[in-house]
């Protein structure tokens, strides 16, 4: 079974994706994970993340591998671990901007296909249920209210070591959700027989239940 799951930054998504892939035990993907592995490539060769054919070159051109169970996820580009590197403000802006060109992205929508092919996966990103995989068994929308989107990334940057004001994640999140919205190449949108899960009051716990149930009715039906 595929599940994937979609949604804004600081929905939430990730968590659920990865609390699923444990009681599953499926292979968790973070796509996000993907294209900031790309985006650092670019930065660390010099290439301007917004050159599409550049950016899309380095991406069809690279190994990309995600390793670990969910929770201690290594992402290895050409066999280096890059799972530290991909997680710095510079990568996070640019892979804000290499994921909105259309060539880059079908270069990494067939990485992640490609990953998907040996077991049962969780996926979370942007597009999955849209794009990466439209026939997916299961498709969650996890979405939120900005406020709590902002207080919950503003947790996880102070987690890290960065220190950032509330404002300036406010501003971040506000930013990426217009160029995902927004951009012509499989913007952020929710699927049609997608399943919505409005965060904003559900602790962890009742999320994943409610997942689950989801999950079940679906292996039922």
């Amino acid at each position: 079974m595929i599940i994937a799951i979609d949604g804004p930054s600081g929905s939430g998504k990730s968590t659920l994706g990865k609390a699923l892939a444990r009681r599953l035990g499926y292979l968790y993907i973070d796509s996000g994970a993907v294209y900031r592995a790309v985006a650092s490539l670019a930065l660390d060769r010099g290439v301007s993340p917004s050159d599409e054919e550049a950016v899309a070159g380095l991406a069809r051109d690279a190994t990309i591998k995600l390793e670990g169970d969910p929770d201690s996820l290594r992402v290895l580009l050409d066999e280096a671990d890059v799972t530290e590197r991909i997680r710095r403000p510079d990568a996070s802006r640019a892979s804000s901007i290499v994921a909105t060109l259309p060539r880059v992205r079908s270069e990494v929508v067939n990485k992640l296909r490609g990953m998907s092919k040996a077991r049962g996966v969780v996926m979370d990103g942007r597009d999955i249920g849209t794009w990466v995989f439209p026939n997916a068994e299961v498709k969650l929308f996890v979405d939120a209210s900005v406020q709590m989107r902002v207080s919950r990334r503003w947790k996880e940057e102070r987690e890290r070591g960065r220190q950032v004001s509330i404002d300036e994640v406010k501003s971040e999140i506000e930013e990426r959700d217009a160029r995902d919205r927004a951009r012509t190449a499989t913007p952020l949108v929710k699927a049609d027989d997608a399943i919505l899960l409005d965060t904003s009051d559900l602790d962890i716990a009742s999320l994943v239940e409610r997942a689950l149930e989801i999950i079940k009715n679906r292996q039922l039906d």
